[in-house]
């Protein structure tokens, strides 16, 4: 499996140590962080990194750091993870993305998640990927939309508190159902 992908400005990689600092960056940015449930301390964002990196060696995939061709920059993750227990879609693939507040905007997240689409239907040979997202989070829905995933149901999030305004949840499937 390559553990590199390239598109026209971006290089989707394997994580590096250089990535933790800019990255425990992003997780502590209150406007990255506004459709999850709390920032993450260094310690919590190190383990993301740990967790992402292993499923890379036990799946032979995982979420990607991101980085700017043209400055080398980190700029955030892409990619493909288990979908979590619980929720519907239970058992399959979603896609994901997070990127640092000054590189929305500019089509980051729609370029680097078409890329992990085509690793995932291409290389994979999965059937269809799913993402999922609070319903208040409208721009990565725009993006989920923008590269061909429609809307597949609502639910609460199992991981979210009850009365919490982000239980609510929003499913996209891109492919064929199973």
């Amino acid at each position: 499996m390559p553990w590199q992908r390239r598109t026209e400005r971006l290089i989707l990689r394997r994580w590096l140590d250089s990535d933790r600092s800019p990255f425990a960056d992003l997780n502590a940015d209150e406007e990255v962080r506004r459709h999850f449930v709390g920032l993450l301390t260094r310690e919590e964002s190190d383990a993301s990194i740990d967790r992402f990196e292993a499923g890379f060696d036990s799946r032979g995939y995982g979420l990607w750091a991101v980085e700017r061709r043209d400055t080398g920059e980190f700029i955030g993750f892409t990619g493909l993870n288990p979908m979590p227990a619980g929720i519907p879609g239970e058992g399959g693939v979603e896609i994901g993305w997070r990127l640092a507040r000054e590189h929305w905007g500019h089509g980051f997240a729609t370029e680097a998640a078409l890329e992990s689409l085509r690793f995932a239907f291409d290389e994979l040979g999965l059937s269809h990927v799913n993402s999922i997202t609070a319903l208040s989070n409208t721009r990565s829905r725009s993006v989920m939309e923008r590269i061909g995933m429609r809307q597949h149901g609502l639910f609460e999030h199992p991981a979210v508190p009850v009365g919490n305004p982000l239980r609510e949840h929003v499913r996209y499937v891109v492919g064929a159902l199973p």
